[in-house]
């Protein structure tokens, strides 16, 4: 009797056990499931400027409250957007990280507004050895030849290394505008994005002398003005003092005085001839 008990007792606890069980998945389910939102990521790699298609976005459920500003629920809003930034597999897609609706793929959908590219041609010493890779900023030094003096004269000219262009973004180096790749590579090309006036300047430079890119620190937003070397900065030359010519004399004032000069005296006599007389003087 008391065996019989003690089964039946064991058999309803087991039943509360399991009952407590069942409703208490089915709340953490419900709570969670409303906890969520669905958020769009990157299913694999991307790189910036490839446009987005619904094989590339998939959908994660993501902390509601958590949620990135201008994340997207569904891949099928992102069909066609291109991306401006390198995207890691199963990071957020955000509009920030996206190229206007309507623009193309490419290198035109990474260029900032009011700015443009420009494509410059390097060597492996003027490209940093390959170390100037995009994503970088870099600035930009013409070595030219400048003329001395008022005087423009072929042997009056001496030649000049100046800093033109500061902070420059490097877009892409050849083909290639991938940032994650940081191998350096040594490539015959560099694009630089400028602006319309900073691309004035870098035509210029290039039509007038030779260019060197100089690698410049990620954070580093100090500007420096510098006057640009010379032969005789780089050798401490002290400028000769220039040769002043003596001052012409001042033209001498000659007066001039006139002296009243007496007539000298002569012997004079009377002639008469006829009835007319005359005076001869000697």
């Amino acid at each position: 009797m008391k065996n019989s008990r003690a089964l039946a007792m064991l058999a309803i606890a087991m039943l509360a056990g399991l009952a407590a069980v069942v409703f208490a998945s089915r709340w953490l389910v419900q709570t969670s499931s409303g906890a969520t939102v669905p958020v769009a990521v990157a299913a694999n790699d991307i790189n910036l400027g490839e446009p987005l298609n619904e094989a590339m976005v998939r959908t994660v459920n993501w902390p509601r409250d958590s949620v990135p500003p201008g994340a997207f629920a569904t891949p099928r809003s992102l069909d066609g957007r291109v991306v401006r930034v390198g995207l890691t597999h199963g990071e957020p897609v955000l509009e920030a990280k996206l190229a206007p609706v309507g623009t193309k793929g490419g290198l035109s959908a990474v260029i900032g507004e009011g700015r443009r590219a420009i494509t410059v041609r390097v060597n492996d010493v003027v490209g940093v050895a390959g170390f100037a890779l995009p994503g970088n900023f870099v600035d930009v030094i013409v070595n030219t030849q400048q003329t001395d003096g008022a005087v423009k004269r072929a042997d009056n000219q001496e030649s000049i290394s100046k800093i033109v262009l500061e902070k420059i973004l490097v877009l892409a180096v050849a083909q290639q505008v991938n940032r994650d790749d940081t191998a350096p590579k040594v490539v015959n090309a560099v694009t630089l994005e400028v602006t319309p006036e900073q691309a004035e300047k870098l035509d210029l430079a290039r039509s007038v002398g030779t260019l060197s890119l100089v690698l410049r620190n990620q954070v580093d937003r100090d500007t420096g003005s510098t006057g640009g070397a010379t032969k005789q900065t780089l050798l401490d030359e002290k400028t000769p003092a220039p040769v002043n010519a003596p001052a012409p004399a001042a033209p001498k004032v000659v007066h001039v005085k006139y002296a009243a000069h007496q007539e000298a005296k002569r012997d004079c006599i009377g002639v008469l001839s006829g009835v007319t007389g005359s005076q001869e003087c000697f």
